[in-house]
């Protein structure tokens, strides 16, 4: 068995926590993932999730001797990254010093990052923005993450929750977010936004919409974005409408970012990606379209993620590390 508490090693654990499943693994310093582990997410949340988190640590540690764990989550960190201060979608966590929690249960120094942040620092590293000290990630799924890297530092900001992008008003009044507020940027340029959109298509193309509809169950409830992309792929014209709908709005938004950070690039991570140039190409044409005195200043580059659904656990896993 491996020395569980080797201060010396560098190899670091990084646990990312999602809705649905736990996903830990073994990291070295170039990025490489050794070996995974993963569990279902425990719906009551609280110490049964801290439970699962610990026995995933327990069991890689049992092979690997690591010097520290990093635990990603969607939420608030605090600006120490010990204290989850709110999240969404994990019941009984808001508020609690993760850090102290799990200390208790791995006896290994822990650290806690909000999840976007943790993957966007994984593409920095190791990933898509390798080449580049300022970037922004946004992972487009059913909402809109974000992490920033500025000068080769993740930008956390005075209180540990800054880069919340898909959460800044890009319509007043506009549709209601869970966020309690209308108009955010993830209603308009999220994976949940692409399939509003091709609904909308739908309705005003009914007789357009039957190929699309054909590839889900028949009705407009039904419709998945995994038929969309599939569709688009295809050439079908309501899912390209409903993409291209989704890039003019993330490209607005980039455009918008743009002329606040400057970064160097934009990666778009997450589940919409997987549809590559159907998105990309028309939301760089967007972000030029609607960027302010466009053509008078550079640009940043928009290109795919590399690291999928692993950039979390490789990025806390490295901050864990530092």
């Amino acid at each position: 068995m491996a020395n569980q508490n080797s201060a010396g090693s560098d190899l670091t654990i990084g646990i990312d926590v999602g809705g649905t499943k736990v996903l830990g693994g073994v990291v070295d310093a170039t990025g490489k993932v050794l070996q995974t582990s993963r569990r279902d997410t425990p719906r009551q949340g609280g110490d049964a999730l801290l439970a699962v988190i610990a026995d995933i640590a327990k069991e890689l540690m049992a092979v690997h001797s690591v010097s520290a764990v990093g635990v990603s989550a969607a939420g608030f960190v605090s600006s120490d990254r010990k204290t989850m201060l709110a999240t969404p979608n994990i019941a009984d966590w808001n508020g609690v010093n993760l850090d102290d929690e799990l200390v208790k249960l791995i006896g290994l120094p822990i650290v806690i990052e909000n999840d976007a942040n943790a993957a966007a620092w994984g593409e920095a590293k190791f990933g898509a923005g390798r080449a580049h000290n300022h970037m922004v990630l946004l992972t487009i799924g059913t909402g809109i993450g974000c992490g920033i890297v500025v000068d080769g530092e993740l930008h956390r900001g005075a209180f540990g929750t800054a880069a919340e992008v898909g959460h800044f008003r890009v319509v007043p009044e506009g549709h209601l977010c869970g966020c309690g507020s209308r108009g955010c940027f993830e209603q308009y340029a999220s994976g949940n936004a692409l399939l509003r959109h091709a609904r909308e298509a739908i309705n005003a193309s009914p007789d357009l919409a039957r190929n699309l509809l054909s590839r889900g169950d028949g009705t407009v409830a039904g419709l998945t974005g995994t038929a969309i992309t599939d569709a688009a792929r295809d050439g079908d014209p309501v899912a390209l409408a409903a993409f291209n709908t989704t890039a003019q709005w993330l490209g607005a938004g980039i455009a918008s970012l743009a002329v606040i950070l400057d970064p160097a690039c934009v990666i778009l991570g997450g589940g919409v990606i997987d549809a590559g140039e159907i998105l990309l190409a028309p939301t760089r044409e967007a972000m030029e379209r609607y960027m302010p005195f466009s053509g008078k200043h550079p640009s940043p580059e928009i290109f795919a993620a590399h690291l999928g659904n692993e950039a979390g656990l490789v990025g806390v896993a490295d901050l864990a590390r530092l």
